[in-house]
């Protein structure tokens, strides 16, 4: 997969000191490496009967589309708070400085419905878990979560123990 870290620009400082930034716009821009990048996300979970990819704002909507046409499943999203038109669930995660809301509409998964997570970074963990909280709310079954990226420092699977976590590349 190194052929796709090399599509990735690295920012350095941004959004504040200290942080390393994994910039996957210069990725989207390369069509053999965006398509090779949903090859890799999609490929695991063809022929595992998903029903609805979820795609996580901002940048899972990019990749878990993508994903849920590749594997002929639906698309629900997950977004902040206040951005979805029809009656919503909402789960709430801690962010560095205080806490965070992700919302679903209360019909986008029908019970016992197997689900894919998709997000383009697992970092802390905490939008993953939200996410499948209220998969699990509205009786969806999560199969897998699926990342482009995992940073592996920041421990994001430990907020997803016993869950099937895949990621394309880690750093």
């Amino acid at each position: 997969m190194d052929h796709l870290k090399e599509k990735i620009r690295h920012v350095p400082d941004f959004p504040k000191a200290g942080i390393l930034f994994y910039d996957i716009t210069t990725l989207l821009q390369d069509p053999e490496g965006f398509r090779a990048a949903i090859d890799s996300l999609a490929l695991p979970f063809t022929d595992q009967r998903i029903e609805i990819v979820v795609g996580i704002e901002s940048r899972g909507f990019i990749f878990g589309a993508a994903v849920a046409d590749r594997i002929g499943a639906g698309f629900a999203p997950v977004r902040k708070a206040g951005k979805l038109p029809s009656p919503c669930i909402r789960a709430s995660y801690d962010l560095e400085y205080g806490t965070d809301s992700l919302e679903m509409h209360n019909d986008a998964i029908r019970a016992g419905q197997r689900v894919l997570i998709v997000d383009d970074l697992l970092a802390t963990g905490g939008t993953a878990r939200a996410t499948t909280e209220l998969v699990k709310r509205l009786g969806g079954e999560v199969h897998a979560l699926a990342f482009l990226i995992e940073l592996l420092a920041l421990n994001g699977r430990d907020k997803l123990a016993g869950e099937n976590v895949h990621a394309v590349l880690q750093y």
